[in-house]
């Protein structure tokens, strides 16, 4: 079998945005002209592809990222059928609690497609996908959407963008038209004026520049050419000497600063209308890169932790990532997987460096949202769906077993908030076992854990919405019916001071004893290091997110076997915080000195000598409480700025900042989780149902000394 679309003609992309931008709306106009679906589906019916969950349909959100596949011909080029394409996408979620579809798909896309509210701009959640992208390396686009909407502001929006996310934003387009005069929109590289037609727009009519927009068009005109030509040199000194390149030039010099993340497109129009996604999707083809255009993909081989690499390339050794893991209920477990190199065929094995098992693939799926079509082979640049894969679960690399490679795996954030639950009859309690388990495969941000002194489940996830989901989704697809407690949020512990101390284990019981003897130093971890400098520490040094460990025993005061079960009991001892119990982060521990026994001593008694040596020291290096604060912006009326202002410093509350946005004001506030249960109700009532609000976590920070008292006294 061979590949029926050549690689530079695939482009594997993500649609991301702040929750209610219309990200999914966009989703299902590319699907209506792109061919996949002959009838355009719509939020607010309950009716879209990609958003196929009941919870998605009742909520008119996004939950899930779902990955669809459709192919395109670009508009300038219709009657030219070796220009079609094929897309990947990958419809993410905007709400933050599930921002965690967002992290994994953007680590396994080449390229992305950034909605932005026409009204709004950029918005809370818009910033935090688009750090994700940087960190990711991702390329992007961005569309204003909704410019038919009263208050929509093209300018607006894209001063926005340039304020709050990159100065290396620049027009591709302008507008004909806002709000309800919102007609179609001026293609500035083109200078061609584009309306959309006929039955929902699908007609795309070039037409000359209307008078009225001439001298914009012109002015931004000038400014697309110089942005493009300044990443160029050749270019660039034709253009001084007053020779424009040719449209086709142009356009590969953008494509490359693109591809390079040294531009940042923007485009225009209103998805709900039907005005503008064709030319977005020309972008796509134009601008995005293909998986030929990304630099190889970097891993180490786990036999001998050298670096390898892998080319997007049909004849490489076969190299993919596993990025999500779903449970459909007709095929089982779902593994979706992004290729990098070499070719899958179905039935074959498949290496996992983690297990260092090998696999069976049974069935390979290429998915468009919840309707799968089987093949039998994959190829390189492409993202499917494996069945079959028992062992695998996100953030694995599965390979070929004589040309192993680990590729980097995936960071989620932790979860911050966590309730009690318990099944309501003895029938539910083994399913309920099953179904966690099973959701939190699906979910790397979802944790399933038991409080050793109640024997209760805990299960913590990143906000109520995400574990009200959870809970739902127990209910109707395991049929569990569960009692919840309420939202607890998940405090931390840590050490504002240093401390020494020394923990002996000494035990003898008759016969062989235990002997176990370590002296440490304790002290904050430097959280200000540059992931350089993180690199450049010495050898000793172990470090990771939340915990360092400094291997300085000289002259073998304690033998080398001894010191790894040493660190792990640093780290079970860190697991439960002095003041009220909470797990205990940023800490270093320097283990210096100690001693052993030729006999007596083993690995347990250096386990429980370590763990009562940072206790002790913890004890005594001034511990503290951390809290979760959360970014929290509302938007409100003007009439009601002072009730909410107010309400949020009594909440202890750092408001940061107002601003206007449209009709209404923006309060832009630091705000501990603890104090924002029940909010919603509570801006309501005080707005008369007019404001809204969205929060993200942001950072943990003390808590102050009145409210740690009444912290540990409830837990005790």
């Amino acid at each position: 079998m061979e590949r029926d679309y050549p690689l530079e003609k695939v482009r594997n992309i993500g649609i991301i945005a702040h929750i209610d931008a219309g990200k999914t709306t966009t989703t299902e106009r590319v699907l209506y002209y792109t061919g996949v679906s002959h009838k355009i589906g719509e939020v607010h019916d309950g009716e879209t592809t990609t958003d196929w969950m009941e919870q998605e349909r009742e909520r008119g959100i996004t939950i899930t990222s779902a990955a669809v596949t459709c192919f395109w011909t670009p508009t300038y080029a219709l009657t030219d059928k070796t220009k079609k394409n094929r897309f990947n996408i990958i419809d993410t979620p905007g709400h933050i609690d599930f921002t965690v579809e967002v992290k994994r798909s953007l680590r396994v896309l080449d390229g992305a497609v950034v909605v932005f509210d026409g009204v709004a701009g950029v918005e809370p959640q818009s910033e935090t996908n688009w750090r994700y992208a940087d960190e990711a390396m991702v390329p992007r686009i961005c569309f204003i959407n909704k410019l038919d909407r009263t208050g929509a502001s093209f300018e607006h929006s894209y001063k926005t963008i340039l304020e709050r996310l990159s100065k290396k934003a620049v027009r591709m387009q302008i507008p004909i038209g806002l709000e309800e005069k919102h007609e179609g929109v001026i293609d500035l590289l083109r200078m061609k004026a584009y309306y959309f037609e006929g039955d929902m727009g699908n007609k795309v009519i070039e037409k000359d520049i209307p008078e009225e927009y001439k001298a914009d068009a012109e002015k931004y005109h000038s400014e697309l050419i110089e942005t493009i030509v300044s990443h160029d040199d050749a270019a660039m000194t034709a253009y001084l000497d007053g020779k424009t390149p040719d449209l086709d030039a142009l356009k590969k010099i953008l494509r490359k600063a693109v591809i390079a993340n040294e531009v940042f497109p923007v485009f225009a129009g209103s998805a709900l209308k039907n005005k503008g996604v064709q030319l977005v999707l020309d972008g796509v083809v134009d601008y995005l890169p293909a998986p030929t255009d990304i630099k190889p993909v970097t891993g180490i081989n786990p036999d001998n932790d050298q670096p390898v690499s892998r080319s997007a390339s049909d004849s490489e050794p076969f190299a993919a990532l596993a990025f999500k893991v779903a449970t459909d209920p007709f095929v089982g477990q779902l593994i979706f997987f992004r290729v990098y190199s070499g070719t899958l065929t179905a039935g074959s094995y498949v290496y996992n460096p983690r297990t260092r098992n090998k696999e069976r693939i049974g069935r390979i799926l290429r998915m468009h949202a919840n309707d799968r079509e089987e093949v039998k082979k994959v190829f390189a640049g492409e993202i499917a769906a494996a069945v079959g894969l028992k062992d695998t679960i996100t953030s694995d690399t599965i390979c070929e077993e004589e040309n192993p490679i680990e590729l980097d795996r995936i960071v989620f954030p932790e979860p911050v908030i966590s309730l009690r639950i318990e099944p309501k009859t003895k029938a539910d309690q083994e399913k309920m076992g099953m179904a966690l388990n099973r959701l939190a495969q699906e979910d790397p941000t979802f944790r399933v854990s038991t409080d050793q002194e109640t024997n209760e489940t805990i299960i913590a996830g990143m906000g109520e919405l995400h574990l009200e989901i959870i809970v739902d989704r127990m209910k109707r697809e395991f049929t569990v019916e569960a009692n919840v407690g309420k939202p607890q949020v998940a405090y931390r512990e840590t050490i504002t001071g240093e401390a020494d101390a020394e923990g002996k284990y000494i035990k003898q019981s008759g016969g062989r004893g235990n002997y176990g003897h370590v002296k440490i130093k304790v002290k904050p971890m430097d959280m200000t290091l540059t992931k350089e400098e993180i690199e450049d520490l010495p050898k000793n040094v172990k470090r990771e997110a939340h915990f360092e460990f400094i291997n300085d025993i000289k002259g073998g005061a304690i033998p080398q076997e001894y010191i790894a079960p040493s660190e792990k009991g640093f780290r079970e001892g860190l697991d439960r915080g002095i003041l009220a119990g909470f797990k205990m982060v940023d800490v270093s521990v320097t283990l210096w000195d100690g001693s052993f026994h030729e006999v007596d001593s083993n690995e347990m008694a250096f386990k429980i000598a370590a763990s009562m040596a940072i206790q002790d020291a913890a004890r005594r290096a001034r511990p503290v409480i951390l809290e979760p604060m959360m970014k929290v912006e509302v938007i409100t009326p003007d009439k009601f700025m002072g009730d909410v202002t107010g309400n949020l410093s009594s909440k202890r509350g750092l408001i940061e900042g107002m601003e206007d946005r449209g009709m209404n004001k923006v309060v832009k506030a630091v705000v501990p989780l603890s104090e924002m249960f029940g909010y919603m109700t509570s801006l309501r009532s005080m707005t008369e149902g007019r404001a809204g609000f969205t929060m993200e976590f942001l950072r943990y920070d003390i808590v102050p000394q009145n409210v740690a008292d009444e912290i540990i006294k409830n837990r005790k």
